[in-house]
Order: C-alpha cells, then structure tokens, then sequence
C-alpha cells in the first residue's frame, strides 16, 4: 500500500471519539510505520462523538475524492427516547422539557414517520458543526448563545420502524438519506410530530454507499493489520 499516493480506509469509529480522534489517531499511526513527520489524512463526513459507525478516511492524495466520498447515501440505524427533549437533541445536553406519551402508538409513529420519506426541509442542530458568521454553531451554543441556521433540503429515501417499546417509550429506526442530514434533528422533529417532544439515545451509521460496518475495520485492530501491509515507498515519479 501507498499512504502517500493514496489510500481509502473504512473504520467503525468508537463511541465517544470524534471524526477528528479518529483521523488524529491513524495520522500518527501511519506517519511512524511509513517514518514520515507530515502525511495527509481527512474524513469523509462527520460523525458525533456519541455515534458509532462507519466512517471514510482518506489519506495522501486520495484526499481529493472527500467531497465525492461525502456525496454518497448513508444509512443509520438510531434509537429514540420519547417524551423528552434536550438541547443538543441527544444525550451530550441534559433534558429541558418532558411530554405526554400515553397516545403514542405503534400504529401512530408509523403515520408520522411516512411523512418523512422523499425531500424535506431541516434546520441543523445548534449544536453542529455548521457556521454561523465564521463560527462553529455548537461552539456558540455551548456558550448559550442562541443560533439560528437555515433550513436545508434532504432526501430521506427510506425510514422504516424497527421496534418500539410502548413501556420505555424508546423507538428504533432505520433512516437512508443523503449527505448533511442531522439524525438528530431528524429525531427533534418526529418528536414534534408525534406532539411528546423526542432526542436521541443511540445512532450507529451502518453504511456509506457500498460498503457497510461489518466491513469496516476496528480501531483495536488497527495496528496489528498495518504491521501486516506491504508500504511503498514514495518516489519522485509519484509526486508528478
């Protein structure tokens, strides 16, 4: 392999970590097995630290395909709790409001969710990564300050209820969609529509166009399969 040339890895980033972790670590893993202080290595889409999944990581000068990386469909599995909103529309915030769940039906929440299927309108989260006058929203909302940001245009191709637990009030979907939408918001608005307020408890991104988690590569494992691979070395040629 040629990290330098260019190389695409898949990871099922740990909960807890950040995009930025992620691409850190395995920066720093391959600069020690190459022996090279400098190596270029970015994501392909964000994901939350409190969501585990599939996520791209392209190194050298395949760094060049980020943006067509990023245009492909994903598909997430989350689970919402009903009944309850917070902030951040997850767990990173502490609930501020609760709600009446007792007309909540399976029957119901299956209404509501086909009125999420094909385009829809959604404003991101506050806290996201989008920028409000050069700033990072979530960094302006940590600090209380309030941030609007503009609707944008999505496309759910498939949301589907996998199970939903009328005692916990806890609902999990399976949501395809295309790039720049925000589960959680996704999650902020069928709490809206089914009238009990909802945030997120758990999201695992199971797959980015073709390839899906079970084919992703795990962090533990990282080291011991880069002692396995055969590096090239970076020549003049290469660099043309």
């Amino acid at each position: 392999m040629n990290f330098q040339r260019g190389e695409i890895l898949y990871f099922d980033k740990p909960l807890h970590w950040t995009s930025f972790n992620l691409v850190a670590k395995v920066r720093s893993a391959l600069c020690h097995k190459i022996g090279v202080r400098k190596l270029k290595v970015g994501h392909a889409g964000t994901l939350d630290p409190l969501a585990t999944g599939v996520v791209t990581i392209c190194t050298g000068k395949a760094t060049k395909q980020i943006d067509e990386l990023q245009a492909h469909v994903k598909e997430y599995v989350a689970t919402l709790q009903l009944g309850a909103t917070t902030p951040s529309f997850d767990l990173e915030t502490s609930i501020d409001a609760t709600f009446p769940t007792v007309h909540i039906t399976k029957q119901r929440i299956q209404e509501v969710l086909e009125q999420f299927k094909g385009k829809i309108e959604q404003i991101p989260p506050a806290f996201s990564a989008c920028k409000v006058d050069g700033h990072r929203a979530y960094n302006l909302a940590r600090k209380g300050k309030e941030v609007q940001l503009k609707a944008k245009t999505l496309i759910i191709d498939e949301i589907d209820l996998q199970n939903f637990d009328s005692e916990a009030m806890q609902m999990t979907i399976r949501v395809v969609c295309s790039k720049g939408t925000y589960i959680r918001a996704l999650a902020r608005d069928i709490g809206e529509a089914l009238q009990s307020g909802a945030h997120l408890i758990a999201l695992r991104r199971t797959k980015v166009g073709d390839i899906r988690v079970e084919d992703c590569m795990k962090m533990k494992d990282f080291s011991d399969w880069l002692e396995e691979q055969e590096i090239e070395k970076e020549t003049e040629s290469d660099n043309d």
